[in-house]
């Protein structure tokens, strides 16, 4: 196997194997154990990679890689003398063990119960949240800085707090029942939708779209849904706006690989049973006397950009009103900035350029590159050649390697504007 098509398997298992395994062996072996659970699954996917260059991949690689992690650990607590061979608890549920990851739905059960347990109300929702993405999803603290627009050491420094408390305080995987579940689905929620955003807009790397991230995330959610204690408009709402955005997947990327912009997309890919589920689940959200959540407003938002046959045709007046609603309930600084396009749509690029400015002073974008991106689009329809000076700016601050090449192509061949 060559080196790329190896570092694309690992990769793609890592993303999706990876809070699997953990989740089961912290089960397994006890949250006391965490961070030598942490270590053993990391050292057995750079195993993998050490291993897999000079064989051939597994048939089942998930089950390589658990079966290798649990014995690293099994391995290590015989030498710390926390066990005795043969006496372990562990070993005498090695069975079930191998029963329960043979079996696809109690794996997803076992994330489930490890997002649950993160969600234990002994953290704050920042540390349930941080906890959830970084054992679940296997989330890098670039990217939780990015999900949470937070700074790098901040997200590190409460990972290493989170831990810590978790550790102390919650010993078991325990599923909640009836009011525990509904007490801490809202956070679970929120970890659902920050695991999709990761998979359908990439922080880094050289993918503009990680379908595996955001399948699973779907698949997540689809699960909760069968809980009777999970079910509320807001895990429908947001299993809408999962689907109309997994809709659209295939139009995301031409035939090379590269970036098609919303503007660009030939939407005779858009598909049409994902947009018909969608609108069932939406439909079925209904909020009765409640304020539409962010799933729904985001939901909807997502809908007609599904549902128009051409970019020209796309709703955006009911969008900007939508994008409005959802700042006078709660501001957010991304929503801020993608209702300038919408803005833009209906009212024009100068009074969109006015509220660009005027948001840019409630909230610090200076390292984020969709705010130099949507400036520079303004500018450029304005005809002010200054719009280069801000395409520049938002390539020096985009980290994944699609959305830049897109945006050198918007700065022309001649040479200006460089990575």
């Amino acid at each position: 196997m060559g080196k790329k098509q190896l570092n694309d398997t690992v990769d793609h298992l890592f993303r999706n194997e990876y809070g699997k395994v953990l989740s089961l062996l912290t089960s397994k072996f006890g949250t006391s154990h965490l961070e030598a659970i942490e270590d053993a699954v990391q050292d057995t996917f750079l195993k993998a990679m050490r291993v897999w260059a000079y064989q051939e991949v597994p048939q089942n690689p998930t089950a390589w890689l658990y079966r290798v992690a649990n014995n690293a650990m099994i391995d290590m607590l015989r030498k710390g003398k926390k066990i005795q061979y043969g006496e372990t608890a562990y070993e005498k549920n090695a069975g079930e063990e191998s029963r329960e990851y043979a079996s696809e739905n109690e794996i997803t059960d076992s994330q489930l119960k490890l997002v649950f347990a993160c969600c234990d109300p002994v953290l704050s929702q920042e540390y349930q949240v941080i906890l959830s993405l970084k054992l679940m999803g296997g989330f890098s603290n670039r990217e939780l800085a990015e999900a949470l627009l937070k700074k790098e050491e901040t997200v590190a420094k409460s990972y290493t707090r989170a831990k810590k408390k978790f550790r102390e305080q919650v010993q078991l995987l325990r599923f909640p029942v009836e009011m525990g579940l509904q007490s801490r689905l809202f956070v679970v929620l929120r970890v659902v939708y920050l695991l999709f955003t990761e998979g359908y807009s990439p922080t880094s790397g050289s993918n503009v779209l990680k379908k595996d991230i955001c399948y699973e995330a779907l698949r997540l959610a689809l699960l909760l849904r069968k809980n009777k204690y999970c079910q509320h408009p807001n895990l429908e709402a947001l299993i809408a706006l999962m689907c109309f955005h997994a809709s659209r997947f295939d139009a995301r990327l031409d035939d090379t690989g590269e970036l098609v912009t919303l503007e660009h997309q030939d939407r005779s890919h858009y598909n049409q049973e994902l947009i018909r589920i969608g609108l069932y689940h939406l439909e079925n959200a209904g909020t009765k006397d409640r304020l539409p959540s962010q799933y729904h407003l985001e939901a909807a938002v997502s809908y007609y950009h599904s549902v128009a046959k051409e970019f020209g045709k796309t709703d955006w007046k009911s969008i900007l009103y939508l994008y409005d609603v959802h700042l006078q309930q709660q501001f957010s600084p991304m929503v801020a900035l993608n209702r300038i396009v919408a803005l833009g749509k209906v009212h024009g690029a100068k009074k969109a350029l006015g509220a660009l400015d005027a948001v840019s002073k409630r909230s610090d974008y200076s390292k984020t590159g969709l705010y130099y991106a949507i400036r520079a689009e303004l500018l450029q329809e304005l005809g002010d050649k200054n719009y280069k000076q801000e395409l520049q700016k938002a390539i020096e601050r985009t980290e994944n390697d699609l959305v830049k090449r897109h945006l050198l192509k918007k700065g022309g061949s001649d040479g200006q504007l460089s990575p």
